[in-house]
């Protein structure tokens, strides 16, 4: 794939340039800390004279008595590294380790002088250093200095978390978290990164005694590092520039995208038992939607970092699937998850899939949000292509207001819902995410409203559907004859879905029937614009809930019915045909193949949508009766027995 041509290569020659100074400050330096408090740890063999052994001058100038007078602690980098275990010998991955931590420092330091060229530092500082530097620019220069530290300091984090994910898998999944970073000193880059190095020297110390666990401290700084630079930069206006700035180390495959984390592309080892679409009976528009959704995953752009459908509109970013206990909701996931990994493997693109399960939620506080912002980061890493699914999202996201849900459950909730459709969530068109649940009624209506397309996952209907699940999971060791049935012709996708969408062309719940009916009668057939409105405002008043954001996924839907078209399987099978293309081609491509929007299509899907909501409302409100219900008839007895008692 070609490189995007909006990246600026940083030249290999000025990286190599900085190895000498990087290696001077993995060898050793002194540092005083001025906001961390230094911890208890063992002293490192001293590996350069007069480091961490000099006592520090006093000065007795009036006005410089009152600064820090900690003593200056000798900070030995890389001998720290190889102190982390028994072996008298460096290992490879602790060489690695080193050679990251140079090429990142490297990196950052030219990306920091890039910054100064660009932005009139580099003058300022020779003003500054032959005296004659004007006093009116003097907070211009203090601005871009703290820039350029939290440019080194985010570069050189996100470098070092990008260089160390590809040195082996094992690492990545050690479970340790470093502690909260806070020497982030902003005075000028040289110092910013002597503060984090530091920090990230006491945190080994503190907590890394194998290869594995010392990969994990150093990955889990740099991304709290990152975390905590990229807040401070929001504030600073001369940061703003790089903010929109792309780099690329062509060497190392490194992009560098302003604030923006950059994350290898690696792929997950999935061992799920894969459904072909043909082993799922019934559920047709679910079926379908999802065939077509995996299809449309593989249209994304690894360089544009952008899926045409997500431009042109019709791309599903989150999708609810809800249905009866074994109607068939898990076996969805197993066909689509099956089909991405097969179109991903053949065109040789990474593919993520993970789901969020009840282990994320901890009862200690923050630890449910970070779990679920790890999922959601792990899934939308635009260098990947990904399916993210939350199966049994009643249990996992607590309810608003509901006094059962726990603080871990909204936390989960709070994640989500961001992540879902928050300030700043991006819809790149590389990943979606699917939300099943047996009782739908039960999560959050503002969640639940987040789903852009709802999957009715009802399982077997008709009698040819049973006879072919019969068929299917009956095996083939037996030879009892199949009778007057033409198996799996019910299971036409095409003529299935056709026949599902038609049938809401009048509304299923009888509440919402009696809206269009009553609409129907007043303003004749919804054949306008203005009419289709008059029917929404009738069902917003007939259902409170019903937002602007329920009108915004009815669109969506109707947007993905325009792009009611399968992508050939010959596109997935041959990528050069299709998935290799530029992203202009494959915009073209998949615009010859769509079709206008008919008044069909928006009645179908308003019915469709609406239609689940009143059966989430009708389903909830039966809930909180029988509930109630149950509630009464324990008074009733309780009052009962406390009566007898008090009579005896």
């Amino acid at each position: 794939m070609t490189v995007s041509n909006d990246l600026m290569e940083l030249k290999e020659e000025k990286i190599r340039e900085k190895y000498p100074l990087a290696e001077a400050m993995l060898e050793g330096f002194d540092h005083t800390p001025r906001i961390a408090a230094k911890r208890q740890t063992k002293d490192v063999r001293e590996r350069s004279s007069g480091l961490g052994t000099r006592r520090r001058f006093r000065s007795t100038t009036p006005g410089l008595v009152t600064r820090s007078t900690a003593r200056p602690q000798g900070v030995q980098l890389s001998a720290r590294i190889f102190d982390t275990d028994d072996d008298a010998m460096i290992t490879p991955l602790q060489a690695s380790v080193l050679r990251s931590l140079r090429r990142a420092l490297s990196v950052a330091q030219v990306a920091s002088d890039q910054f100064a060229e660009q932005s009139g530092l580099s003058d300022l500082k020779r003003s500054n250093l032959a005296g004659t530097l004007d006093a009116s620019r003097k907070n211009l220069f203090q601005e871009l200095l703290t820039a350029s530290a939290l440019i080194s300091l985010h570069v050189f984090a996100n470098m070092t978390d990008f260089l160390l994910s590809g040195i082996t898998p094992e690492a990545g999944e050690t479970e340790i978290q470093s502690g909260e970073v806070e020497e982030v000193l902003l005075d000028n880059d040289q110092l910013a990164l002597h503060g984090a190095l530091w920090e990230m020297d006491q945190e080994i110390a503190a907590a890394a005694n194998s290869d594995a666990q010392l990969v994990g401290v150093i990955t889990s700084f740099c991304e709290k590092l990152m975390e905590k630079v990229t807040l401070r930069a929001e504030g600073s206006l001369q940061a703003r520039s790089f903010s929109e700035a792309r780099y690329r180390v062509e060497a190392d495959n490194f992009e560098i995208t302003g604030f923006t984390p950059a994350a290898r592309a690696r792929s997950s080892v999935l061992t799920m038992a894969f459904k072909k679409p043909e082993e799922v009976v019934g559920n047709h528009i679910a079926k379908y939607q999802a065939m077509k959704l995996s299809k449309m995953l593989m249209a994304y752009d690894f360089d544009r970092k952008i899926n045409p459908f997500a431009e042109l509109g019709g791309f599903i970013f989150t999708f609810m699937g809800d249905g009866k206990p074994g109607t068939g909701k898990t076996t969805l996931i197993q066909m689509m998850a099956g089909m991405i990994n097969e179109y991903c493997a053949n065109a040789g693109y990474a593919f993520r899939y993970q789901n969020l399960s009840t282990e994320s939620i901890d009862s200690y506080q923050g630890k449910s949000a970070q779990n679920a912002k790890s999922f959601i980061k792990n899934i939308t890493d635009p260098n990947a292509i990904g399916f993210g699914t939350i199966d049994d999202i009643d249990q996992l996201a607590g309810k608003r207001g509901d006094r059962q849900s726990s603080a871990g459950q909204l936390e989960i909730t709070a994640v989500l819902m961001e992540s879902f459709a928050g300030a700043n969530t991006v819809v790149r068109g590389n990943c979606t995410f699917g939300m099943f649940s047996n009782y739908p009624e039960n999560v959050d209506d503002a969640l639940r409203q987040r789903a852009g397309a709802r999957f009715l996952v009802d399982g077997p209907q008709t009698r040819e559907d049973y006879i072919d699940l019969l068929h299917l999971l009956i095996g083939k060791n037996h030879s009892i004859p199949v009778g007057d049935h033409r198996l799996f012709e019910a299971q036409a996708i095409t003529k299935a879905v056709e026949a599902s969408f038609e049938r809401h062309s009048q509304p299923q719940e009888l509440a919402l029937s009696q809206v269009f009916d009553r609409v129907r009668l007043q303003i004749g057939e919804l054949d306008s614009i203005a009419k289709l409105g008059t029917y929404l405002k009738a069902i917003q008043e007939a259902d409170e809930r019903f937002t602007g954001r329920a009108i915004k996924n009815i669109t969506d839907a109707i947007k993905v019915r325009s792009m009611d078209f399968e992508l050939p399987d010959e596109w997935m099978e041959n990528p050069d045909v299709f998935l290799f293309k530029d992203y202009d081609t494959k915009k073209n491509m998949i615009a010859e193949l769509a079709r206008p929007i008919t008044v069909d299509m928006v009645i179908q899907e308003i019915n469709r949508y609406a239609d689940s909501e009143f059966r989430y409302a009708d389903k909830s409100d039966e809930a909180a009766i029988e509930n109630a219900v149950r509630e009464m008839q324990r008074m009733e007895e309780a009052k009962r027995r406390f009566m007898e008692a008090s009579r005896a």
